[in-house]
């Protein structure tokens, strides 16, 4: 798959750490379903046997509705899946180094936190998205710092797609997405929904 930036749009659906892989590969399908723009594969605790099956099963599903799928962290994960892309956080690899390993046609996120010089010298190294956050306190994901909403648009002129993440849910987004940003990353907010489809739908329209 190319990498494109008019494809990084819309809502961004980040898999929770569930070793149940045919209820992740169902929920994810109702996610794609409701109109989700990009699947990230993340499963801190999984052993690699188990995180290869489940990021191979959902690489499939994504093919099947013309969708990315980002590998979080394992660029040899990625690499031996032919997977459309990685993110990278703090501690991983750095984007010079996964976008090398990948070649230009991977798309290569980072995480920026809240700090705008990270996002810019990400963007000069090749990035494909920039990353912000967490704006909110979230069920998942444990935050030491809170961002700032003005951030979204302060890196308005990198030039790149923009991801917030952090407690996303439909309501608290907004500000954000009123901001600029071009994808809203969300765990909780679509998989732990009685409905994902209907919750992916309504992030959908917010773009």
């Amino acid at each position: 798959m190319e990498q494109q930036h008019q494809t990084l749009r819309g809502l961004y659906i980040v898999t929770p750490d569930w070793d149940d892989t045919a209820r992740l590969l169902t929920v994810t399908e109702q996610a794609l379903q409701g109109g989700a723009a990009i699947v990230q594969y993340r499963h801190k605790t999984a052993q690699p046997l188990q995180r290869m099956e489940q990021a191979a099963a959902l690489l499939s599903l994504c093919r099947q509705y013309q969708k990315p799928l980002i590998i979080n962290d394992h660029l040899d994960l990625c690499q031996a899946l032919d997977a459309d892309g990685l993110h990278v956080g703090g501690t991983d690899i750095d984007v010079a180094a996964a976008r090398a390993a990948l070649g230009e046609h991977k798309i290569v996120g980072a995480s920026c936190y809240g700090d705008l010089q990270r996002a810019k010298d990400t963007a000069a190294a090749g990035a494909s998205y920039i990353a912000f956050g967490g704006f909110y306190p979230s069920r998942i994901k444990k935050y030491d710092f809170r961002t700032e909403y003005d951030i979204v648009s302060e890196a308005a002129g990198i030039g790149l797609p923009r991801v917030v993440i952090g407690g996303m849910t439909l309501e608290n987004c907004q500000p954000l997405v009123q901001r600029g940003s071009e994808m809203v990353a969300a765990i909780s907010s679509v998989y732990f929904e009685e409905d994902p489809q209907a919750a992916a739908r309504a992030f959908a329209a917010l773009f």
